[in-house]
């Protein structure tokens, strides 16, 4: 089953996501700040990561840049979900080596479900076994 990680500190739209994704079939788990997230991405590897940017103890941004420099989990796919509307923050985010930057306020639940299924979607495609 398909796991996705909610990296989120607001409790109202971290249980959102995750009732939204089980309910399209996903396997959701969560957690609440950046030191918390990296203890679940090293231990559960996630098939997909949605990262919010600003949180307590460890911020969005270096949290991905500790995802894509660690061999075990660079080849996890990362969508910074945030109220962080900056291009500055989404140029950053991308460099750093984020799959899509999605600005919560200007998508509903379901758009972000199927932006995720797109993205996943294309990293199956990808990983086909060549005949």
């Amino acid at each position: 089953m398909t796991k996705i990680l909610i990296v989120e500190d607001d409790p109202l739209m971290s249980r959102m996501y995750q009732k939204i994704f089980k309910f399209e079939g996903f396997d959701v788990d969560f957690a609440a700040d950046g030191e918390e997230g990296l203890d679940k991405i090293r231990s559960t590897k996630p098939t997909l990561i949605l990262l919010d940017i600003m949180m307590p103890k460890i911020n969005g941004l270096e949290v991905l840049t500790k995802i894509k420099q660690d061999p075990e989990t660079k080849a996890i796919p990362v969508i910074m979900l945030t109220n962080l509307a900056g291009t500055q923050d989404a140029e950053a985010a991308l460099t750093k080596g984020a799959v899509k930057y999605i600005i919560k306020s200007e998508n509903e639940p379901k758009q972000v479900v199927n932006m995720v299924k797109e993205i996943l979607a294309g990293y199956t495609r990808n990983e086909v076994p060549k005949s």
